[in-house]
């Protein structure tokens, strides 16, 4: 232990990358208390490895991303726990290798063909299974001890939907959850509308709850509106149950289910919405949110948007920006709902899952380094001082009230349960991609449009590109045997 905290000591100043591009480096600290430093480390010595009988400890990871999440760039957010471990315990470091949104995987390619491969990409759906069959990720299976039971939960979840013949091509740390319906208590009350979690708590929130709220609310003349952001649509769809692709795992294939009636009661849904002039006006701002912003959740707090559908990221920012654009945070006002269900569905709520973790690049020089990275953001997930760590840094940090939390841990659980959907869209290549995405963004069209013209119009294309990706795997499936 005192070694550790040692290690612990000299770590306590890491480099970060504030933005992207040309931005400065800067010096911080992190904001770990000692306390909870020692706490974190006496937890991960009995879950992980020892430092000294591990092969990698020391080592360079190199991260291949857009962003470099894992290491602090500034006080004002929270300390990834996991990278903490990972770097504290075992004296491990990433380096960032940074790349652009829009050529991701074209640069990797020629990283990859160039023979200086990074090591790990973050573990997205948009990776499988379009990328592995590529060649860009390697199976992680041999780094991976699936029996351990750190692994247990998340192992056959892999298995199950990031597998190409026997062997797994993420390393899946967590699954969390990708949307949630966010809403201001005050602008809830002044409306006289039922509060979501209440509704969400009596098993009465439902799709006609919430249409109901938004043709109540909307009011273009006085840029009044249900809904405003991006990935509504998506998120309402899927809440159905079902996506427009998924995997059989009895017909072991991607299938199309553009003729699900569920899917065509979610689209009516959002025709009705409008139709009604529910959703703000994308297509007439430029394509942009509310004022030309960029920042998510504008109008919330002001009473012009009613619900904004979104990951719970967008609530982890410094408080002074949650508080002006979501509303103030401290006093309750804003909170969150899983997505409202489909009332005339099975009665479950349905919710689409985020895995969080890492894929392994291929010819990579330091897979052994990912794993343990991975076994450590896995830890945190698991060993409950870690949990209560991370959540009283959410209190300290970002003043996330205890019924957030409790209604995060309630979403975690639904992602994790047997009602969660995984949704292939981008990692299914590009063509098949945008098939589906424009089935899917009914609500950013510029007129509705009826469920029966989207068939009308994609079904054909929607066949033939899964019936292209199902022969892609097929085939380099086979060349594995």
């Amino acid at each position: 232990m005192k070694r550790a905290f040692a290690v612990l000591l000299a770590v306590l100043m890491i480099i970060a990358l504030v933005g992207r591009g040309k931005a400065q480096r800067e010096v911080i600290k992190l904001t770990l208390s000692t306390e909870d430093a020692e706490a974190i480390l006496a937890a991960a010595g009995i879950m992980l490895p020892d430092a000294e009988t591990t092969a990698c400890a020391g080592s360079v990871v190199k991260w291949y991303a857009w962003y470099d999440s894992l290491q602090n760039y500034s006080e004002d957010e929270i300390v990834n726990t996991g990278y903490f471990t990972f770097n504290s315990k075992y004296g491990c470091t990433l380096k960032w290798v940074e790349c652009t949104w829009a050529a991701r995987f074209d640069d990797l390619a020629n990283l990859v063909l160039g023979g200086t491969p990074p090591d790990c990409y973050p573990g997205d759906i948009e990776t499988f299974p379009a990328y592995a069959i590529k060649g860009v990720f390697q199976p992680v299976n041999d780094y991976i001890d699936y029996n351990d039971p750190l692994w247990v939960g998340t192992a056959d979840f892999a298995a199950e939907h990031f597998s190409l013949g026997d062997k797994a091509y993420m390393i899946i740390t967590d699954i969390g959850i990708e949307h949630v319906c966010a809403y201001n208590r005050r602008v809830i009350d002044e409306w006289g509308f039922d509060d979501h979690a209440e509704l969400f708590a009596n098993d009465e929130w439902t799709w006609d709850a919430f249409l109901e709220m938004c043709k109540d609310f909307s009011d273009p003349d006085e840029e009044q509106y249900g809904v405003d952001g991006w990935g509504y649509d998506n998120a309402l769809m899927e809440s159905s149950g079902v996506d427009i692709v998924t995997y059989d795992t009895e017909k072991d294939c991607f299938v199309q289910n553009i003729d699900d009636p569920r899917l065509e009661r979610s689209a009516n849904l959002i025709y009705e919405m409008k139709k009604n002039d529910c959703i703000y006006p994308l297509w007439l701002n430029g394509w942009q949110l509310r004022g030309g912003a960029e920042v998510e959740g504008i109008g919330l707090k002001e009473g012009k948007t009613l619900f904004w559908l979104r990951g719970t990221w967008a609530f982890t920012a410094p408080v002074a920006e949650v508080n002006q654009v979501w509303g103030d945070i401290e006093a309750g006002e804003l909170m969150f709902v899983p997505i409202p269900r489909d009332p005339n569905g099975d009665g479950n709520y349905y919710c689409t899952t985020k895995t969080n973790g890492y894929v392994m690049i291929a010819d990579c020089d330091n897979p052994e380094g990912v794993a343990l990275l991975a076994s450590c953001d896995r830890f945190k997930v698991l060993d409950p001082t870690v949990i209560s760590v991370d959540k009283k840094q959410l209190i300290e940090k970002y003043k996330w009230t205890q019924e957030m939390l409790d209604m995060y841990d309630l979403c975690h659980e639904m992602a994790n349960g047997p009602y969660s959907v995984v949704v292939y869209d981008a990692g299914l290549g590009d063509k098949l991609d945008s098939v589906v995405n424009n089935c899917k963004e009914l609500g950013r069209l510029t007129e509705a449009k009826s469920w029966a013209q989207v068939k009308e119009s994609y079904s054909e294309q929607l066949k033939y590109y899964v019936d292209d990706i199902n022969k892609q795997v097929e085939e380099y499936t086979a060349k594995l045997k």
